[in-house]
């Protein structure tokens, strides 16, 4: 499997990055970076510090947007520390980020490969609408995108019905759903509800090695923040369940289909997914999107623990 992954580092990107690298089935074709988490310059330049630290130092990296289509970008550092990472301090990075745009990097290997790249898109999707505007062709060429997130039946995590990667760029994220992708979506409906527990942190500090360490102080900084919200030191795993469904579909063990949108106007709404759930909904030309309501989280998180091993 070949896949492209577009993200904004960020420590759950981090972890997604980990599970990825750990698969010898896996090559990843290329990074593009974006704002979100943390600025555009600070997540390029930890997607190619996380690059080295999990094995695969020759991945080319690309810096995409540094701001969404239309309104200012909302970072957040108070979830992912100053630097994006836990304020977890890495190595300087072995290489440099390559001189084609995010949204170019990608074109350019699709075109290359048409119908062979899946794309894994795990922060605003500002580098995707960029990308359909050059290449209106996009979703024929991608074989697969899997998306973290929005909230659809969950309530947001930013504000009462948006979630973060989808709040960061409203126009962009609608631009996507309404591309014509065959898509998964991973959104807050499960990704908060499989989550690293106690005990599951427990067990990574057990495990030997610089990529098991690094990514333990990661997570404890993460779940920190999250112990506000589940009262209890553990953290939801957005990211790296995303990765999961991508490369190891068999992990999902329940889905629904419906055509996806992005409230663009509303006062109290902007920013929030929205599915058609009615037994009988109207006919829509939108292409369904997948989402994601199960997974097989026990497997899951044994193989997260395998890929920091």
């Amino acid at each position: 499997m070949r896949v492209f992954v577009d993200c904004d580092p960020g420590i759950d990107d981090a972890v997604a990055l980990a599970y990825l690298a750990a698969r010898g089935d896996v090559e990843i074709a290329g990074v593009g970076a974006v704002f979100g988490n943390n600025s555009v310059d600070v997540t390029a330049d930890n997607a190619l510090r996380l690059l080295d630290l999990y094995g695969r130092p020759d991945v080319p990296v690309a810096v995409g947007a540094d701001r969404p289509l239309v309104q200012e970008p909302r970072l957040a550092e108070h979830v992912h520390g100053g630097n994006g990472l836990g304020d977890v301090e890495l190595p300087a990075p072995s290489g440099k980020p390559v001189r084609e745009s995010a949204a170019e990097l990608l074109l350019n290997l699709v075109r290359a490969n048409p119908g062979e790249i899946d794309v894994l898109a795990v922060g605003p999707l500002t580098n995707l609408a960029i990308a359909l505007g050059l290449e209106p062709e996009l979703p024929r060429l991608v074989r697969r995108l899997v998306v973290m997130g929005g909230a659809v039946r969950a309530p947001g995590n930013v504000t009462s019905h948006a979630e973060a990667n989808i709040n960061n760029d409203p126009e962009a994220a609608e631009a996507v759903f309404a591309a014509g992708f065959d898509l998964d979506l991973v959104a807050l409906d499960i990704t908060m509800e499989t989550v690293a527990t106690p005990e599951w942190l427990a067990r990574l500090k057990e495990v030997p090695g610089e990529r098991a360490e690094r990514t333990s102080a990661f997570l404890d900084f993460y779940s920190d923040f999250y112990a506000g919200l589940f009262g209890v030191r553990q953290c939801a795993m957005h990211d790296p369940l995303a990765a999961a469904v991508l490369v190891d579909p068999h992990l999902v063990t329940g889905a629904y289909e419906a055509p996806l949108r992005v409230e663009l106007a509303g006062g109290l709404t902007r920013g929030m997914t929205v599915a058609d759930l009615r037994p009988r909904p109207a006919r829509d030309e939108r292409r369904p999107a997948r989402v994601i309501t199960g997974v097989a989280e026990a497997e899951f998180l044994g193989r997260m623990l395998d890929a920091l091993r």
